[in-house]
């Protein structure tokens, strides 16, 4: 899953891709970015972190503003209707962009209505469970899911028809166990109802989720890069027991289409002066990110192949949104 990405971030470095500049005068008002989740969740920690440096920058707010709903098809189709002026973008985790087509019938067309501007990050999944799980490894999450055949809520972060959803339907079939899925709208929530027990299980992207293994809150199963992460040297990969699996948040930036090259161009280039600070680079570090290189060329490209692909998987796992 996405393994085009991951060939990406390897071979691209920061700062590539950059050719026309955008007019000095821009930006010369605020600039929104719309997160189309609740507030808390990898994406909205990410544009919040961007925007504050961006805002340092260049003299002109960046507002973040969460929008969210439709499993983050409500926010994106906003921005694809928004006026393709540079003022208007949306940072989101591009899973749902991938595998949204495959599921839902849109009101926007993923290829047609957006100009992709930075892919900002990558991060893990973390595969977390209720500290009233009596489970502290995957096979003893997997076994106690099959003496409990059915009765485990696994939380949906993003909603149905996310990156997490795919992830937990895809690690439940290939290891014939049963949950029920509970849907929220973003991660945030999700992430409150595993500390207070009230679902069991959840696979979720690193950025939001670490800081309440760290604090105890949840326990820390198995994560789904492909090589065990620096943080967490001690925890398994899911591929460990299930070769090939690798699900994660991949966090973009995107316009409407038609948006000047010029603007795109500019933003992208800021983007990655962002990821480039050291403070920056630390703090994703931390939280488990990597930052990416691509530039919007390479993203619009991966995107027309992780499309199909995942269209693919979601045909071949027989996945479908109740």
């Amino acid at each position: 899953m996405f393994k085009i990405l991951f060939a990406a971030l390897a071979a691209v470095t920061l700062g590539t891709g950059v050719q026309a500049q955008a007019p000095a005068a821009y930006p010369t008002k605020p600039i929104k970015i719309v997160v189309p989740f609740p507030a808390g969740g990898t994406s909205d920690v990410l544009a919040r972190l961007i925007g504050q440096k961006m805002t340092e920058s260049w003299g002109q707010a960046v507002v973040v503003e969460n929008r969210p709903g439709s499993s983050g098809n409500l926010g994106a189709d906003a921005v694809a209707k928004a006026a393709p002026d540079g003022y208007t973008f949306v940072l989101m985790d591009v899973g749902n962009l991938v595998i949204s087509p495959a599921l839902f019938k849109l009101p926007f067309n993923v290829a047609n209505d957006f100009a992709p501007v930075a892919m900002v990050a990558y991060s893990p999944h973390l595969l977390a469970v209720s500290t009233k799980v009596p489970a502290n490894t995957p096979a003893e999450l997997v076994a106690y899911a099959k003496a409990q055949k059915g009765k485990l809520n696994y939380a949906v972060a993003a909603g149905m028809g996310s990156a997490s959803h795919l992830a937990g339907v895809m690690y439940a079939q290939r290891h014939g166990i049963e949950w029920g899925y509970v849907p929220y709208k973003g991660g945030a929530q999700a992430i409150t109802d595993l500390i207070g027990g009230q679902v069991d299980v959840m696979f979720n992207g690193m950025v939001a989720t670490y800081p309440h293994v760290k604090a105890g809150k949840i326990k820390l199963i198995a994560i789904s890069s492909a090589k065990r992460n620096a943080q967490t040297p001690d925890t398994p990969t899911v591929a460990e027991s299930l070769p090939g699996f690798l699900t994660g948040s991949f966090q973009g930036l995107l316009a409407p289409a038609g948006t000047p090259k010029a603007v795109i161009d500019k933003m992208h280039a800021e983007v990655q002066r962002i990821l480039a600070i050291p403070e920056v680079r630390e703090r994703l570090t931390t939280l488990g990110a990597e930052p990416s290189g691509m530039s919007p060329v390479e993203f619009g490209n991966w995107l027309k192949v992780e499309i199909p692909a995942m269209a693919k998987i979601v045909k071949d796992e027989k996945i479908t949104v109740e």
